[in-house]
């Protein structure tokens, strides 16, 4: 490995002054980011200018192209789809990675197949490979330790947090944004650690009163009111609607939401009453300007562009992983409060828009900006960046070797004999097909069961809570009366509706939304099946069902246990929890049984006399020691 320059978290200030000082520097950066939200992407724009204007060459790839066979935007899409469709298996997988400190099969099997196509791509005038994300950081770390890429590499940690797969073996240099990120990566294992401040667009201004006024009527917001402004990163993800309810409900500011390229949540959030709820915003510092405190939910490169801009930070609703990792880090760093109950929302919102906690919020902030020299002087200093008068004949050699031919000479092919590998590889990558897809039609059916049985993607998970819920499938054609409607309300119970019911009497169905009843989409019914071949329009039809019936869709979907892939996808897509009961009963049956802790108990009518739901209730309620029932809405 080459040698190094000594750096350390003081050390940027120097190279920074000496980058000034000297002669323009020569040679290439390759910034190696990728299209998985906006973060990584924003930050490698910031580097590659700033490396440009210290007179290097920079280029800037996206990972997701290194990887083989055109799948790259499917491990986007996956990755987008894990944090949308299944957040706590996300956090599972994220909890894992972070407790063994090595990535999984799948990512190896990634890493592995980006070596070559890496390496070939290196123009041979490099300097220096430059990581933001934490994957192309392993991969640059692997090629560095096996002694094929002879060129310093840096990992930027763009997040505030440091998973472990961000410190990867054989990088030369790892740099953070504040001493806190710093401490974690060096806890992790890393060696070289130096402490450069964050990167953002200069665009990021700290705000003025003028500033203010002029977003306020550029973007036709209300010019004196408190405003919150509520990001959920590029896809709009995380409980953004609950947030942007909660943030109204407490008075203290007017929810300004931005949600990213998810044009259905924002539509979604004017249907709600949400007035000012933006799609993609170009104009992110102007909108910035115009508001007085910045809640966020995944700690990334928004964050730190607020802070730039004197906004205070609050985290709160956190998506899993990287998500709750931020918000701890920020805390902890005191740049940006984490207000984890609810209850104390309304007092941080005021005091962070007008209080002596958010004038605190606000310096620390901006010192985090005009304090530090930025990465680019470090990353040049690593590079060892030659001056401009350099001589030609002292360019670096080629990264990888390559095979001398005659000029106008066909290279002959190298004998089958030679070459074992080679002539094994169609067969092999044909196995490799036939597994890929043996794995995917079985993670699509039985994985996903298996997931959902213990509380994974995004299925409603009772077993910790203590409490027993209530499901009830009302008689068809019977209307139930005051009472049995009182009865189920005092114990908090969910009614499911499928699109018969919903067609044939919503009158009754909007009398159970009355009654105060969590509403669910039973789909066509018994079994409450969906899937791939049979019932596919299940969950559509009764979402479409309950949306005509009451005029807003339900939160909840009733299924059975025969889950798939396409059960999963489309409870998202209309921001449906699965609910898979544990217990079901019938309507009028004489058997009692005893209800447990942690159940989700379905009651099913079908045809039976209303009366007999009355009959099951009593024998359910009057059972030996039941448990407290508690309603659905209190486990999303």
């Amino acid at each position: 490995m080459s040698q190094l320059p000594h750096l350390h978290e003081a050390s940027a200030h120097h190279a920074a002054d000496a980058s000034r000082s000297s002669a323009p520097a020569t040679g290439r950066v390759v910034i190696i980011s990728a299209g998985v939200g906006a973060g990584h992407d924003g930050a490698a724009a910031q580097l590659a200018l700033r490396l440009a204007g210290l007179g290097l060459a920079v280029d800037r790839w996206d990972f997701l192209d290194l990887i083989p066979a055109g799948l790259g935007p499917l491990v986007s899409e996956c990755y987008r789809r894990l944090l949308t469709i299944a957040p706590s298996a996300y956090q599972r997988i994220y909890s894992s990675t972070e407790s063994t400190g090595r990535p999984g099969p799948l990512i190896r099997l990634i890493q592995r197949s980006t070596h070559r196509r890496l390496l070939r791509r290196l123009p041979p005038d490099t300097r220096a490979v430059v990581a933001t994300y934490p994957i192309a950081g392993q991969v640059l770390g692997s090629l560095r330790r096996r002694g094929r890429l002879t060129v310093p590499a840096a990992v930027y940690l763009t997040d505030f947090s440091v998973h472990p797969l961000w410190v990867a073996p054989g990088v030369d240099l790892h740099l953070a944004a504040h001493p806190v990120p710093a401490g974690q990566a060096r806890a992790h294992g890393a060696e070289r650690v130096a402490v450069a401040g964050p990167v953002v667009d200069p665009r990021f201004t700290p705000t003025t009163g003028a500033l203010r006024t002029a977003a306020r009527e550029r973007f036709g917001l209300p010019p004196g009111a408190p405003l919150a402004l509520l990001v959920a990163g590029s896809w709009g993800v995380g409980e953004v609607a609950k947030v942007a309810a909660e943030v109204r409900a407490t008075g203290a500011a007017v929810p300004v939401v931005v949600c990213g390229r998810n044009r259905a949540l924002a539509e979604r959030l004017r249907a709600d009453g949400v007035e000012h709820a933006f799609g993609w915003v170009e104009d992110m510092p102007g909108l910035m300007h115009a508001c007085d405190v910045l809640v966020q939910n995944a700690g990334g490169l928004t964050s730190l562009e607020a802070l730039s801009c004197g906004l205070p930070v609050v985290s709160y609703r956190c998506i899993p992983g990287h998500g709750l990792t931020n918000a701890a880090a920020l805390d902890q760093a005191g740049l940006a409060p984490w207000v984890r109950d609810p209850a104390e929302l309304a007092s941080v919102l005021a005091a962070m828009v007008d209080g002596p906690a958010g004038r605190r919020y606000r310096e620390a902030g901006l010192a985090l900006h005009r304090d530090a020299s930025g990465p680019a002087a470090a990353i040049a200093a690593v590079a060892g960046a030659a001056p401009a008068d350099t001589p030609p004949d002292t360019a670096p050699q080629p990264l990888i070797p390559t095979q001398r031919q005659h000029p106008g000479r066909r290279a002959a092919p190298a004998p089958p004999s030679q070459s074992p590998r080679q002539s094994r590889r169609p067969g092999r990558r044909l196995g490799v097909a036939v597994a890929s897809l043996t794995a995917t039609a079985w993670l699509s059916t039985a994985g996903t069961q298996l997931a959902v049985a213990y509380g994974g993607f995004d299925a409603l998970d009772a077993e910790h809570t203590g409490r027993a819920y209530l499901v009830v499938h009302p008689p068809h054609g019977g209307h139930l009366d005051d009472a049995t409607l009182h009865a189920l309300s005092a114990v908090k119970a969910a009614v499911s509706i499928d699109t018969a019911e919903a067609a044939a009497d919503p009158g009754e169905v909007r009398r159970f939304a009355a009654a105060g009843l969590t509403l669910v989409n039973a789909g066509y019914g018994p079994p409450y099946q969906t899937g791939i071949v049979t019932r596919r329009d299940s969950v559509e039809a009764g979402a479409g069902a309950l949306r005509s019936a009451t005029g807003a869709a339900g939160a909840f979907f009733l299924s059975g246990r025969d889950v798939d892939a396409l059960d999963l996808g489309l409870a998202a897509y209309h921001h449906e929890r699965l609910v898979v009961p544990d217990l079901r009963i019938a309507c009028g049956s004489t058997a009692t049984p005893r209800l447990k802790p942690g159940q989700i108990v379905l009651v099913e009518c079908g045809s039976a006399d209303p009366a007999g739901l009355s009959t099951t209730l009593n024998r359910l309620l009057t059972s030996h020691r039941p448990p407290r029932l508690g309603a659905l809405t209190s486990l999303s």
